[in-house]
């Protein structure tokens, strides 16, 4: 099984790539629906579906003529089977399950955050397991422990808001277009350091587990309570951008010490965050462990994880070919463990 086509559909970006087992990474593409949300403030679930049906094959086109290959060359098929918006996930996958069985080849179902757990490998290959995982997206703010390939342990979790939400819901109190957190991040680079101060949710808690909706709440008091002019905007986005990675950095560290692990892994949207990097790179410094970042092409959903994830499931185990798919709206990356 050397040569896959990945296919990623689970929200607002239609991702396709296709991955080789040896050579690696031979093209990817990716259509982002930012503008078209835009519009509404948010993702428009049923807009969303709709556009990955446009997006969809033209893009499997172009990755195939990228990688020098025809579809009969493929070897598997591997598409997000979840978690993720339910009917952006059914496009992807009744896809890629229909051209699989037309190909008489694998259809693969892969867990989106496994694909963004194990990203960072795509382009570093000194990164080892077992290591710590700090899953930070709209829709999740995860500590995971990674012990192989299908071997995860939840350390800790959001108790409410994830990390990317407080980032998208601060942004918008702020007057900030969709999707909020680059935009705040940037606003922020503009702020006074000391000006505001925020809650720390849950930061020295004595576990693992995350809350940010507190500290939204606090965003939205301090912009009831002070004229946002400008400055001022640019003054809570500082403050809030601290809090934030503040408790990340926080958290991620204790995961370290508690398991006696020396390498971190950050994954998702939120890993692209500037400041959160380079907060966690000078603690790396300080304390002797190293992080590892995905490109920044892959933060975001991508296809190219969701082939890579396949590539690696592929070494584990022998897939059998079943055309029949479901998705998985809510899924426990827990129970995706599968043994050797």
């Amino acid at each position: 099984m050397k040569l896959i086509l990945g296919i990623e559909s689970s929200c607002d970006e239609t991702g396709v790539a296709i991955y080789h087992a040896e050579r690696g990474l031979l093209a990817h593409a990716l259509h982002t629906q930012v503008a078209m949300h835009n519009e509404y403030g948010g993702v428009v679930p049923e807009l969303a579906s709709r556009d990955h049906i446009r997006r969809m094959l033209p893009l499997i086109r172009l990755v195939a003529d990228e990688a020098g290959c025809r579809l009969q060359h493929l070897n598997a098929i591997a598409y997000t089977q979840g978690p993720g918006l339910s009917g952006a996930l059914l496009v992807g996958a009744s896809i890629a399950c229909s051209l699989a069985y037309s190909l008489n080849i694998p259809a693969i179902g892969i867990h989106h955050l496994e694909g963004h757990l194990l990203s960072p490998l795509l382009s570093d290959s000194t990164l080892k397991f077992p290591f710590i995982a700090l899953l930070v997206s709209g829709g999740h703010t995860q500590l995971m422990r990674v012990d192989g390939v299908g071997k995860y342990t939840l350390l800790g979790e959001t108790l409410d808001d994830a990390a990317g939400e407080a980032f998208d819901k601060s942004a918008k109190l702020l007057g900030l277009c969709y999707p909020g957190g680059p935009e705040l991040a940037k606003l922020a680079n503009q702020g006074r350091p000391g000006h505001f101060h925020l809650p720390r949710p849950m930061q020295h808690s004595g576990n693992l587990d995350f809350s940010f909706s507190g500290l939204k709440t606090a965003v939205l008091t301090l912009t009831r309570q002070h004229t946002l002019d400008e400055q001022t905007r640019a003054d809570i986005a500082y403050a809030t951008q601290e809090a934030i990675v503040e408790v990340l950095t926080t958290k991620s560290l204790a995961a370290l010490k508690q398991t006696g692990l020396n390498q971190l892994v950050i994954a998702g949207g939120v890993g692209a965050n500037q400041h959160l990097r380079a907060q966690l790179n000078e603690a790396a410094s300080k304390n002797g462990f190293r992080v590892f970042y995905p490109d920044l092409e892959f933060c975001t959903d991508n296809g190219a994880m969701i082939a890579f994830a396949a590539a690696l499931r592929l070494q584990k185990q022998e897939m059998k070919s079943d055309y029949r798919f479901n998705v998985r709206p809510r899924w426990d990356l827990q129970q995706f463990n599968y043994s050797e």
